[in-house]
């Protein structure tokens, strides 16, 4: 395994197990405990785990990290979740694209159609949207450049959103709650609450394990998602109260690779 991957899985590994230890992390992943210390070390220095004595723990604010680092973090899952995303796309839609990772790994399976409209707040998401060899029409809102997640937020991109009218957002979160419905860390979520409002249809794209964390700021409630596409890991407890809430749930696994 890569150091950059194993890195994202240590992070995944705490999401799941909350703190541990160096020892612990060695075995689960079946390396030495000089080599988890290294990974730690470049992961503290980032910011996104916090080292205490004994062992180690995410930072309150890990969800909110580089892209390149999330991308990685469940990588097949979300590349499962994406294909089962773009199943939902027809020739003609208007949609949104919010910059979330898995939302992301949506972006090759568009090649397929050749009369989309497609609006983003990611640099990521237009710049790899332009590499396809198909008829599209981009659109950014504009707004303040953030480079840590290479997306546009603040008021401007905002109060853009509130001038289009489009079919589908597709969104992911760093956390889902029963209660507290999408969160994310991000503190300039509002960009994500204009694009919840300028969509007929809110898709959301995540994996089992977002499941029961509730990050500190809402997007918007489970009560305006239409549609949740996640894998089969989900646990019972969170599937019949999203039913309850009139969502569709689409689930993917291992047997869709």
């Amino acid at each position: 395994m890569k150091p950059k991957h194993r890195q994202a899985a240590i992070v995944d590994y705490l999401h799941i197990h909350g703190k541990t230890t160096v020892d612990e992390l060695a075995s689960h992943f079946a390396t030495t405990g000089t080599t988890i210390r290294k990974d730690l070390t470049l992961l503290e220095e980032e910011g996104i785990v916090l080292r205490t004595y004994g062992g180690v723990l995410l930072n309150r604010e890990e969800g909110d990290q580089p892209m390149d680092r999330k991308t990685h973090i469940n990588s097949a899952r979300k590349q499962q979740i994406a294909r089962a995303a773009a199943t939902l796309i027809h020739d003609g839609d208007s949609l949104i694209f919010d910059g979330g990772s898995t939302v992301l790994q949506m972006v090759p399976h568009l090649a397929q159609f050749n009369n989309i409209t497609v609006m983003t707040n990611s640099l990521h998401i237009v710049n790899a949207l332009v590499e396809l060899n198909n008829d599209q029409t981009i659109l950014m809102p504009g707004g303040t450049y953030r480079k840590k997640s290479s997306t546009f937020h603040g008021s401007l991109a905002e109060d853009t959103f509130k001038h289009f009218n489009f079919d589908t957002l597709f969104i992911g979160a760093d956390g889902v709650d029963l209660n507290g419905g999408v969160t994310t860390f991000n503190e300039v979520y509002g960009v994500s609450q204009a694009m919840c409002k300028a969509a007929e249809r809110i898709i959301l794209l995540v994996d089992s394990s977002k499941f029961g964390r509730k990050s500190p700021n809402v997007v918007c409630t489970l009560d305006a998602v239409d549609i949740l596409i996640t894998d089969k890991d989900i646990l019972p407890i969170y599937l019949q109260p999203l039913k309850d809430k009139g969502i569709k749930i689409i689930l993917v696994g291992e047997d869709d690779e």
